[in-house]
């Protein structure tokens, strides 16, 4: 009796510590990190640098689908997309959001105030309120800086060195992007440097573009500086077209503009900058909060010119700028 009573008591002992194994065995090994991924670029345009962020993962000895998962959500350039995105990757449980940029970044942060997030482009975080310094963050935001204390003033140089009789310079501005003021006032205080005239265009919506280039044609300036914005680099060919058509040389932040037409572009590389975000996710991965490990300056700059585009405008650039060219398009 006491036996078979201590046998029935030991079997649903058992049973009960099988059918708390069950899920476990039904869901394999204990969850593996989930890295969510949000951009507000289409997928075509941004995926040779995630895949530049996969590749430098693997070398730090996670692969994808083993060590860890990636999902990745991407906005098709629209910014108002983020906030939902941002939601659907939060319920997904992910241990970082790595961000494609600042309204990301903003994004992300809305959507869990707990997940850590790694930004690839950040601009001027502390004035944001991203971060407390750039040394300790604090926060649960870190990454790489998309751009340097005094960037404008060395395109709006190399602009002057591209056409040294330039006097007004155009500029192409998003009011609703939070980076974009402070772009703006570091290109005036350049500006005024060099004793160039800086004259703004608007653009909120893709819509605005036309109106930003008629007005500028009819300032009759000399060269248009773009600011990088994610809705810029969904339209980034219609820019290059409406640029051309009013035969107006540009100058941007970034390559993928100068791929699509524009005329040159001067700036951090980005892919490197998604590359060395696996560093932090690695960081983040193996216990150390966002907010101790500093952001970072970007390393890599590049000078990209579209040398199509100049002859389409009968511009002779400078052999002197050509030769220091990190891409020259031909």
């Amino acid at each position: 009796m006491h036996f078979h009573l201590w046998k029935r008591r030991e079997f649903i002992t058992l049973l009960g510590g099988a059918a708390a194994a069950w899920p476990l065995a039904a869901w394999g090994q204990p969850k593996r990190p989930l890295i969510a991924v949000l951009v507000v670029s289409a997928a075509s345009s941004v995926s040779p640098r995630i895949n530049g962020f996969r590749q430098a993962l693997q070398e730090l000895g996670y692969v994808e689908g083993r060590e860890l998962d990636i999902a990745p959500r991407y906005g098709d350039g629209l910014q108002a997309r983020l906030p939902a995105l941002a939601e659907e990757l939060v319920k997904l449980r992910p241990s970082v959001f790595v961000t494609g940029s600042v309204p990301a970044t903003v994004a992300a942060k809305g959507a869990s105030a707990t997940v850590p997030i790694v930004c690839v482009s950040l601009i001027d975080p502390v004035s944001l309120g991203l971060a407390a310094s750039e040394a300790r963050p604090g926060g649960q935001v870190t990454g790489m800086l998309a751009t340097i204390d005094g960037l404008p003033g060395k395109q709006l140089a190399l602009v002057r060195e591209a056409m040294p009789g330039a006097a007004r310079i155009g500029t192409l501005i998003n009011p609703g992007n939070p980076a974009h003021p402070i772009l703006r006032d570091d290109a005036e205080a350049a500006a005024a440097k060099l004793g160039l005239t800086l004259v703004p265009g608007q653009v909120r919506e893709p819509n605005d573009l036309d109106g930003a280039f008629h007005l500028l044609a009819r300032e009759r300036v000399d060269m248009v500086l773009s600011f990088s914005d994610p809705m810029f680099g969904r339209e980034a060919q219609r820019i290059a077209v409406l640029a051309a058509v009013a035969r107006l040389p540009t100058m941007h932040m970034f390559r993928e503009y100068v791929e699509a037409g524009g005329l040159m572009s001067y700036g951090v590389s980005l892919g490197g900058n998604w590359r060395r975000a696996a560093f932090y996710v690695d960081k983040i991965l193996k216990g150390t909060k966002a907010g101790d490990i500093p952001v970072e300056l970007p390393t890599k700059f590049e000078l990209v010119i579209n040398l199509k585009t100049a002859k389409a405008l009968g511009l002779e650039v400078p052999p002197t700028l050509l030769v220091r060219a990190d891409e020259v398009i031909e």
